[in-house]
């Protein structure tokens, strides 16, 4: 047997294999934002009850030695955070991990949509690098399009500013992207997401 048969003596694929391997996969909102957001380091904890929710929350503050956390959004969170035994701050201006809610889940991009509702003047880079996001399955749209005409449509005449994304939930820098470092919103986010559908 010649040096090229045995190079090339793996069996070849036939056009079907091919057509097979080409054939896209369509999930589902809800799938498709799992997997890319676990895709680029997110931490994911689906919830169905209030009770799921403080108990995962808990967990998240125990596994990382937290005993402070900054709450934006008090109104809707304090449900889950009067029972905590720990510092809870209310001060944007904190560098304590940062417990809030969110605009809208992208599928899409794996992505968390915010709005000064959540992050008040502050830019991403300028808060905490530790996240924990509660939101619902209602605030899943496909893409960033879906995402803003979302915000248009719930408030209407009074749309909030400082529209900003999480992309990307790892933390370990790009050395060789020195640029982009200063200008990163990579957050190590653990995401508490409640079943309200």
């Amino acid at each position: 047997m010649s040096f090229f048969k045995k190079l090339f003596s793996g069996k070849l694929e036939t056009p079907k294999e091919k057509s097979i391997k080409k054939q896209e996969v369509h999930l589902s909102i809800d799938d498709l934002f799992v997997h890319n957001f676990i895709n680029k380091g997110g931490k994911f904890l689906y919830c169905t009850t209030v009770e799921e929710i403080t108990n995962n929350l808990i967990g998240i503050l125990d596994e990382n030695n937290w005993n402070a956390i900054t709450c934006l959004n008090e109104d809707k969170l304090s449900k889950f955070t009067d029972s905590l035994s720990i510092e809870i701050d209310y001060s944007i201006n904190s560098q304590n991990p940062i417990f809030t809610t969110c605009e809208h889940l992208i599928s899409d991009a794996g992505s968390i949509l915010f709005s000064s509702n959540q992050l008040k003047e502050k830019k991403l880079n300028e808060l905490s690098t530790h996240f924990i996001v509660f939101a619902k399955t209602s605030q899943l749209v496909k893409d960033m399009g879906e995402g803003l005409t979302g915000i248009k449509n719930t408030y209407n005449k009074n749309i909030p500013t400082n529209i900003s994304a999480i992309r990307s939930f790892s933390l370990e820098s790009d050395e060789e992207n020195f640029v982009s470092t200063s200008n990163s919103n990579s957050k190590n986010l653990y995401l508490l997401l409640f079943e309200d559908l």
